[in-house]
């Protein structure tokens, strides 16, 4: 299928949600170059409607977006990092597939991606964003109502452009993993499940790392990491221990500028594979 996002939009991020409170999934799309968010709401047949009318125009280009329940109220919201500003917006979503914008949240100095757990096991979601220029990230945490806590913010490597979010040592607290683009690391740190997390650990990746997947490449039932290295043209792969730590990186050939990596079963052997765009 195919769907058109609208001229010079440049789509730079997408977030699967449910968005209209139908039990299907919907899709969120960051439209870069026309400064909106437009939706594609899921329909019984597995196909999708535009929603023109949905889309919401800002002051600012928005680069990355993630969606949760943030209020619990059964809907999807949506996150928004836009250039240029150093906030994000959660924007609540209503019946009919349309949003509000509800809270304004500050964060470090150039937000460039955002994901979402929960980091205090209190069963409301919260939110981690890398900040891109001033190499750190912050982390809100959520009230259960569409508002957060004032940021925490924890150091990373040089200019973080991805972040992402799993359990590493096998503890049932979510821990955070970041790529480090200007100094060719990934830094991990461990969740203490109160909102809270342990000093980074870094580990070295191939020239400018800007994607981080996980899954168990080696059939230990332990998580591993995947990371696509931009400039070199390869992806790492860093095993890893179930404690928290990984080993030093094994690097694959790919084509021209890896920016994205994802893990699945695509031959159906019970084995994770990596797909690289």
């Amino acid at each position: 299928m195919h769907f058109s996002t609208g001229f010079n939009s440049h789509p730079s991020s997408i977030a699967i949600g449910d968005f209209n409170k139908d039990d299907k999934v919907d899709i969120a799309v960051a439209n870069h170059g026309t400064k909106s968010v437009g939706l594609f709401l899921g329909k019984e047949d597995g196909t999708f409607e535009s929603l023109e009318s949905g889309d919401h125009v800002y002051d600012f280009a928005p680069f990355f977006i993630a969606a949760g329940d943030f209020n619990n109220d059964g809907r999807s919201e949506i996150v928004v990092a836009y250039d240029d500003i150093d906030n994000v917006d959660v924007l609540v979503a209503y019946d009919a597939g349309s949003f509000v914008m509800q809270t304004i949240q500050s964060t470090g100095r150039a937000p460039g991606c955002v994901a979402v757990g929960d980091f205090d096991n209190d069963t409301r979601l919260d939110i981690v964003i890398a900040n891109c220029y001033g190499d750190t990230i912050s982390v809100l945490l959520g009230y259960g109502n569409g508002s957060f806590a004032n940021q925490k913010t924890y150091l990373t490597g040089s200019y973080p452009q991805f972040v992402a979010v799993s359990d590493f040592n096998n503890d049932t607290r979510l821990d955070i993993i970041v790529a480090n683009q200007e100094d060719n690391t990934v830094s991990i740190r461990l969740g203490y499940g109160n909102g809270f997390f342990a000093d980074q650990m870094t580990y070295p990746t191939g020239d400018n790392p800007n994607f981080v997947a996980m899954g168990d490449f080696n059939n230990d039932t332990r998580l591993d990491i995947v990371v696509s290295n931009g400039n070199n043209n390869t992806v790492s792969i860093l095993l890893g221990y179930g404690n928290g730590s990984f080993t030093n990186q094994t690097t694959y050939s790919t084509g021209s500028y890896p920016s994205s990596v994802a893990v699945g079963d695509f031959n159906n052997d019970t084995r994770s594979d990596i797909v690289v765009a």
